[in-house]
């Protein structure tokens, strides 16, 4: 493996990179907390228990929250391990993206695309719903991500492809939307799936739906597993939400992270049948 910083060893690239999705994923959950409040983003950090400023040394990413273990210097009241979860994530995927990537046009690619995704996750995971803003910011980078395939060579035909292939995975998402009156997925994700359906290209779009319902079957039957052994009660705290057996499960995180399996690795679910056949 190799640096796409020349004389920068690779150990330390990948090192400097995760610091920098720590501090990013930070940031993150400003943006994830105040999104559609009113307040801004440049307003000071407060508990959000005591109301009480948080000084800088409160503010470091991942290491305050251990040693503080989750709490309010002031108060002592629990701060949500949503924080904690969303700086170490944002990490992990910010390294992955920089050992996936082959050229700082694609790191920066993986980067940007990475944090509106784990916007939309845990925004959709908290509120049920996929804010229209997020959904045209991953439009905007599907764009400008099919002008730069456009300019290396991609024929116009090849683009219109992949725009038709795109919203043919929304034509299927709305056919579901409508036969279930709802039920089964919400709009947000059938508006969401297309600007995903550019990112990940024709060739792939097929694989994002099956893998997104793939990963949603698995983690709905562990969900229902675990509320099942503890007799319907379980309490797994989703935003502010508990979570039971009968409770309703966002689709958005199953197709974020159906993107992320094909941006990172570029898998074919067709080649799994063949490898099975």
């Amino acid at each position: 493996m190799h640096s796409l910083f020349l004389g920068v060893p690779f150990s330390w690239y990948v090192t400097i990179v995760g610091i920098y999705g720590l501090i990013i994923g930070s940031f993150l959950n400003v943006v994830i907390y105040r999104f559609h409040t009113g307040k801004s983003l440049s307003g000071k950090s407060h508990c959000l228990s005591c109301g009480k400023p948080l000084k800088p040394y409160d503010l470091v990413p991942l290491f305050s929250y251990v040693f503080l273990r989750g709490r309010c210097r002031a108060c002592g009241s629990y701060v949500p391990i949503r924080y904690f979860i969303v700086e170490v994530s944002t990490a992990l995927l910010f390294v992955l993206s920089a050992v996936a990537a082959q050229t700082v046009l694609e790191l920066l690619f993986l980067l940007t695309f990475v944090s509106i995704a784990v916007v939309v996750v845990v925004y959709d995971m908290r509120h049920f719903i996929i804010p229209d803003m997020l959904t045209a910011l991953l439009g905007v980078l599907a764009l400008v991500r099919l002008a730069v395939l456009w300019w290396q060579g991609t024929t116009l035909v090849g683009t219109a492809i992949a725009v038709g292939a795109a919203f043919a995975a929304a034509a299927f998402f709305y056919l579901l939307w409508k036969v279930s009156h709802g039920q089964w997925i919400g709009f947000g994700d059938v508006k969401l799936v297309f600007p995903l359906g550019l990112l990940v290209g024709p060739t792939l779009v097929f694989s994002l739906v099956v893998y997104s319902f793939w990963i949603g079957a698995v983690i709905s039957l562990l969900l229902v597993g675990l509320a099942k052994l503890q007799r319907g009660k379980l309490r797994l705290h989703l935003g502010m939400r508990n979570l039971t057996i009968k409770s309703v499960v966002p689709f958005a995180p199953f197709l974020i992270a159906a993107c992320v399996l094909i941006l990172f690795s570029h898998s074919n679910v067709l080649d799994l049948f063949t490898f099975i056949y």
